[in-house]
């Protein structure tokens, strides 16, 4: 690669540099700088391995740092695909911006096979409006969703991007109204955005 690099060099094209640690928790510390370089953590190569395509196993490894998290309200509901198609397993989670809740993400796994017929149920006896395949739901149920990075989006009615959000568990144990807000969004853009 540095030869290639050296005969053909391009600003767009980098080679890593090679980061060296003596112990487990060095490379912990290197590693939770991660989100200081807008990285999802550390690829661990053995020296001599190749590129490879796919996703094989063995030579590389690849160590992600703790995914942020903000807890939703989920205010719409789809139908799944596949062997989920008769079930409410599409959601989408919105934050508070004042008394109203601003969507912010949509989230279409993480939950397991009894919680999935458990929100089905409530969509079907809560839903209070259909737009097309879209159900609006009562504001009610709280999921924790985990994401690995987050960035301005005019597209988005919140005004902001999640990279791979997931519901990360149920708040069963949270109200709507301790639900997030959209400050707490751009909080995370502020400090992790990129």
């Amino acid at each position: 690669m540095e030869i290639l690099h050296q005969k053909f060099p391009h600003p767009n094209f980098e080679i890593s540099r090679l980061i060296s640690a003596k112990s487990w928790s060095d490379w912990t510390s290197i590693r939770q700088l991660s989100r200081d370089h807008f990285a999802e953590g550390l690829m661990l190569k053995k020296l001599d391995s190749t590129y490879e395509t796919g996703r094989k196993r063995g030579s590389w490894w690849k160590w992600k740092i703790e995914p942020l998290t903000i807890d939703g309200v989920m205010i719409y509901a789809q139908k799944g695909h596949g062997r989920r198609a008769d079930l409410y397993t599409d959601y989408t989670l919105a934050v508070w911006d004042g008394d109203a809740l601003v969507p912010f993400a949509k989230a279409y796994s993480g939950l397991t096979d009894a919680e999935i017929r458990e929100v089905d149920a409530f969509v079907k006896k809560n839903t209070l409006e259909r737009f097309g395949p879209v159900r609006t739901v009562k504001a009610e149920l709280v999921f924790e969703i985990a994401f690995e990075g987050i960035q301005d989006s005019p597209r988005h009615k919140s005004g902001i991007a999640l990279r791979f959000p997931r519901i990360s568990r149920w708040r069963k144990d949270k109200p709507k109204e301790e639900a997030n807000t959209l400050e707490d969004l751009k909080a995370l853009l502020k400090n992790y955005g990129g």
